[in-house]
């Protein structure tokens, strides 16, 4: 018999819209698009991670991004923050890729994120909450 973990959240999460710059991060790719910055916007934020709304430019990064092997770099714009939150990410998932576009959601979850920026994004969070 299988048994099965429900999902548990190590941070609240909330539904929040913020610009988000990002770079796709990869050793065994090579592709010119991998030196440009894009432009986003979150769906969601927590402390361990965001949906991010984004160009993924080539539709063959998605079996690199899903397995771990390119990671993305982003740049969160906190509008209560003077400078970007900087992070690396693992795309954990990818939904709604539209193929003219190659816009979609990327579920994004921190690897590499400094205390100060985790706490900025769980002040943000808080912030957002208050009447």
């Amino acid at each position: 018999m299988a048994s099965f973990e429900s999902e548990k959240r190590e941070f609240v999460r909330v539904k929040v819209a913020v610009p988000v710059r990002y770079k796709f991060l990869a050793h065994e790719v090579e592709h010119a698009d991998l030196e440009k910055i894009w432009d986003g916007t979150t769906s969601n934020l927590s402390g361990g991670g965001l949906l991010l709304r984004g160009k993924i430019p080539d539709l063959a990064w998605l079996a690199p991004l899903l397995s771990g092997q390119m990671k993305v770099g982003v740049n969160l714009m906190l509008p209560t923050f003077e400078l970007p939150v900087k992070a690396l990410t693992r795309v954990a998932w990818i939904e709604n890729l539209e193929e003219s576009t190659q816009k979609g959601l990327m579920g994004l979850r921190f690897t590499e994120i400094t205390k100060s920026g985790q706490d900025e994004i769980l002040k943000y969070i808080i912030k957002t909450q208050m009447p």
